[in-house]
C-alpha cells in the first residue's frame, strides 16, 4: 500500500497541478486512515490486555472471598455442632431427671403395695388369732357349764343332806354363788373388749391417715415476698428511676409495691406482702420494660390493664381449683377468693395448693370411714379462703372464712368446718374433726414447709462459692431466689471456649454438691469494653 502511495508521489511531475492537487488530498486521507486503523489496533490490544488483567484480578479477589466464606461456614457449622451437643446434653440430663423420678414413684408405689400387703397379712393372722379367741373361748364356756353343772348336783346333794334347808333355799344360795361368779367373769370379758377395741381403732385411724397422705401428698414451697425482673440492659435501670425519681415514685404509688434498685446486674426486685399485688406489679413492669415508654401516664394505664388481666388468672384459679376437687354449685365470691389464694403464702406453702391438698386429704379420710366425700372435699378445700382478705378485713382467717361462706349460702357442715378447724369454735360435726386433721396433715407432713431463711440464704452463699472456685471468675451472683448463678468472667484470662467450659463443669459440680428444689440456669458472661475519651 506503500509502494503504491510512493508510485502515485512519482507519476505527478508530469500530471497538471490540479490533479496533483486532488491526488495529494487523496493521498493524505488514506494515509490517516491507515494510521487511524494501526492506533485502533493498537487500542484494542492495550483494552484486550486490561481486561485480561482485570479479569485475573477479579478471579483472584473471587478466590478470596470463597476462602473466606469456605471458613465462616465451617466455623458456623462447628458452634451448630456444639450447639446441637449441648441441646443433647441438656436433653440427656431431662430425661435422666424424669427416668429418675419415676424410678422415686416406682419405688413409693412398691413400698405403698407391701405395705397393704404386710396390712393384710396382718388382719389375716389377727382374724385367724380372734377365731382361735372364739373357739376357746366357746370350749372354757362349755367346761364352765359342765363344772357348774357338777357343782350344782354336788350342792343339791349336800343341801338334802343337811337338816332345816328346804328345796327353795337350796337353790337360792346356789343362783346366788353362780351370779357373783358370772359377774366377775363378765366384768374381765368387758376390759379386754374394750382394750382390744381401743388398740384396732387407734390401728385403724394412724391407717386411714397414712392413705391419705401416701395418695395426695404434693411439693408446694414458694416465694413470699419478692420477685424479681430480669432487665434488658443496665440502662433499663435509669429509665425504670426517672428523672429525680418520678416513675419508680409513680409506680410504687400506683401499684402499692416497693421497687428495689440495686447494684445487681441486669435484675429490680419488687416486694409487697400482698401476693396478687405483687404479681400485677411484675406483670406491669414487665410491660413496661417491653414497651420502652416509661411515664406516670403509662404506668397507671399499664397497672390498670394488668389489675384487669388479674382478675381473669385470679377466677381462672378459682375455676381451676374447683373442678379438679369436682365440686359444684360453688359462689363466685368464693372462687374468686380461691384464686387470690394462689398468690398467698404461709409458712412457705403456696395456700391455694395447701387447700387443694386438705380437700383431697378429707375426702379420702371421708372414704375409707364411710362418710361423705364430696361434703369432706368441699370442706377441705375451702377451710383458707379467710386468708384471702385476712389483711383487709379485723379478725382470724378461720372466722373471716365461716362468715363469708355463710354469707354465700354454704352448708352449715361447711360453715362450722372452716370457723373451727383451729378450735376457735366448737366443731359441730365430724367433717369439722377431718378438716382440723387433714390441715393438720398438710401442714404438718414431712417436705411441707421445708425452706427457712437462714437455709436459703446458705444455698445462695454456696452457689457464689462454689463458683468462685474457678480460675479467672471475677464476680458471681446468685440471682432469682437461687435459680440462676451469673458468672463474670475476665475476658483476658478466659476465652470463649473456656467460659462455655467453666458454665458446663459449674452446672455439673452443683448436681453434685448442692441439693436444691427445680432447676439452677448457669450463665457465664464474657464481655470486652474498649471505651476512649474525646478532648
Amino acid at each position: 500500500m506503500l509502494g503504491d502511495a510512493t508510485r502515485l508521489i512519482l507519476v505527478p511531475a508530469a500530471l497538471p497541478p490540479e490533479l496533483t492537487g486532488a491526488l495529494g488530498t487523496v493521498f493524505g486521507i488514506l494515509l490517516g486512515a491507515v494510521i487511524a486503523h494501526l492506533f485502533l489496533k493498537s487500542r484494542a490490544r492495550q483494552q484486550q490486555r486490561d481486561a485480561d488483567a482485570e479479569a485475573e484480578a477479579l478471579l483472584a479477589r473471587a478466590r478470596i472471598e470463597a476462602e473466606s466464606l469456605l471458613k465462616d461456614a465451617e466455623l458456623r457449622a462447628k458452634e451448630e455442632s456444639l450447639q446441637r451437643r449441648e441441646r443433647t446434653a441438656a436433653e440427656e440430663a431431662a430425661r435422666r431427671r424424669e427416668l429418675g423420678d419415676l424410678e422415686v414413684r416406682l419405688g413409693r408405689l412398691e413400698e405403698s403395695l407391701a405395705d397393704r400387703d404386710q396390712a393384710l397379712e396382718k388382719k389375716m393372722r389377727q382374724s385367724q388369732e380372734a377365731e382361735k379367741d372364739i373357739a376357746a373361748r366357746r370350749a372354757r364356756t362349755e367346761e364352765k357349764e359342765r363344772e357348774a353343772a357338777a357343782l350344782v348336783e354336788e350342792q343339791k346333794q349336800i343341801l338334802t343332806n343337811l337338816a332345816g334347808m328346804t328345796r327353795e333355799e337350796a337353790k337360792a344360795m346356789l343362783l346366788q354363788k353362780i351370779e357373783k361368779e358370772v359377774e366377775v367373769e363378765h366384768a374381765n370379758l368387758v376390759t379386754r373388749m374394750l382394750d382390744r377395741a381401743k388398740e384396732e381403732a387407734e390401728e385403724r385411724a394412724r391407717e386411714v391417715v397414712g392413705t391419705a397422705i401416701q395418695r395426695v401428698a404434693a411439693d408446694h414451697s414458694a416465694e413470699i415476698t419478692v420477685a424479681s425482673i430480669d432487665l434488658p440492659n443496665d440502662e433499663m435501670k435509669g429509665r425504670v428511676i426517672g428523672r429525680e425519681g418520678r416513675n419508680i415514685r409513680a409506680f410504687e404509688k400506683a401499684s402499692g409495691v416497693d421497687v428495689i434498685v440495686d447494684d445487681t446486674p441486669g435484675v429490680i426486685v419488687v416486694s409487697a406482702f400482698d401476693g396478687v399485688r405483687r404479681e400485677t406489679a411484675r406483670r406491669a413492669l414487665e410491660k413496661l420494660l417491653k414497651d420502652g415508654r416509661i411515664h406516670p401516664a403509662k404506668i397507671e394505664e399499664t397497672l390498670r390493664v394488668c389489675r384487669e388481666e388479674m382478675d381473669e388468672v385470679v377466677q381462672e384459679a378459682g375455676r381451676k381449683a374447683v373442678q379438679d376437687a369436682d365440686l359444684h354449685g360453688v359462689h363466685p365470691k368464693i372462687i374468686s377468693l380461691l384464686g387470690r389464694l394462689k398468690y398467698r403464702t404461709s409458712y412457705g406453702q403456696n395456700v391455694l395448693v395447701h387447700s387443694s391438698e386438705c380437700g383431697a386429704i378429707a375426702g379420702v379420710m371421708a372414704a375409707e370411714l364411710g362418710l361423705d366425700v364430696k361434703l369432706a372435699t368441699r370442706c377441705g378445700l375451702l377451710h383458707d379462703i379467710g386468708k384471702a382478705v385476712d389483711h383487709e378485713v379485723e379478725g382470724g382467717h378461720a372466722t373471716i372464712g365461716g362468715d363469708i361462706a355463710r354469707r354465700c349460702g354454704e352448708d352449715p357442715v361447711v360453715v362450722n368446718a372452716i370457723a373451727a378447724h383451729h378450735e376457735d369454735i366448737r366443731m359441730e360435726t365430724v367433717y369439722s374433726v377431718l378438716t382440723a386433721a387433714a390441715d393438720a396433715v398438710s401442714a404438718a407432713r414431712p417436705g411441707a414447709r421445708r425452706d427457712s431463711l437462714e437455709r436459703y440464704v446458705k444455698r445462695l452463699q454456696a452457689l457464689e462459692e462454689l463458683a468462685h472456685r474457678y480460675e479467672g471468675v471475677e464476680q458471681a451472683f446468685a440471682i432469682q431466689a437461687g435459680r440462676e448463678v451469673r458468672v463474670i468472667v475476665n475476658p483476658g484470662k478466659v476465652s470463649d471456649r473456656l467460659a462455655r467450659k467453666i458454665a458446663y463443669d459449674l452446672a455439673r459440680h452443683i448436681e453434685a454438691e448442692l441439693t436444691y428444689p427445680g432447676e439452677v440456669k448457669v450463665t457465664c458472661v464474657r464481655e470486652t469494653r474498649v471505651t476512649e475519651v474525646a478532648r
